[in-house]
């Protein structure tokens, strides 16, 4: 039998002047917002959607929004809050463990994605910590069984991360290495070579129990 596939999901939002990123329009302006938006998902796109290791996936709001690029399996996020986007998003695809991130982090590099796929491997669960306590890359094993960790969650707040970790309970989860969205100017001012994928941490620890 054939092992289950991966599945790398990048959640998007539509580039579009006025939505989103309101903080970073505030201080770049909305047209270099919207530019930062559809750079940055561009740049991912070509680095991780045709690799092999992986299948790629679009999870883009609004539902049925675009153009999208053709090359890429686009599904729709849906309504709720972020737990229940990811949630509903993890529950509906094929079989395998499923690795989720954001469109917005310029360190993701293929070479993250792969070592997350990695730590499933071993792990029931893996995340990309964030610094303001949140988290860039969230993924499941779903293997026996789906067990999703976002019920509850204080979203955008320093308590995103231990919350849905809190979720697991026993699960053996691991850890990568940190990295920052771009969330404001002052973020974007930080992240020197936005409009390239940076190299990213590589470290990876783990947590288990039982």
């Amino acid at each position: 039998m054939n092992a289950p596939a991966r599945h790398l999901v990048i959640f998007a939002r539509y580039p579009k002047a006025g939505a989103g990123k309101r903080r970073l329009a505030a201080g770049i302006g909305g047209v270099q917002a919207v530019r930062f938006s559809r750079v940055r998902l561009a740049v991912l796109l070509a680095r991780l959607a045709r690799d092999p290791r992986w299948t790629a996936w679009l999870a883009v709001t609004p539902d049925g929004s675009g153009p999208w690029p053709a090359h890429v399996r686009v599904v729709g996020q849906g309504r709720g809050d972020l737990g229940q986007r990811m949630g509903r998003v993890m529950a509906r695809l094929p079989r395998g463990p499923v690795v989720i991130i954001g469109s917005d982090i310029p360190g993701v590099t293929a070479g993250a994605v792969a070592d997350a796929f990695r730590a499933l491997g071993a792990h029931d669960a893996v995340f990309g910590p964030a610094g303001d306590g949140g988290y860039w890359l969230v993924g499941l094993k779903r293997m026996p069984r789906v067990r999703l960790p976002f019920e509850g969650v204080r979203w955008s707040s320093e308590f995103a991360l231990g919350d849905t970790v809190a979720n697991l309970r026993t699960a053996r989860v691991a850890m990568l290495g940190v990295l920052d969205d771009v969330d404001n100017a002052g973020d974007l001012a930080r992240s020197a070579g936005w409009e390239r994928v940076i190299p990213s941490p590589r470290a990876c620890t783990s947590r288990g129990e039982g």
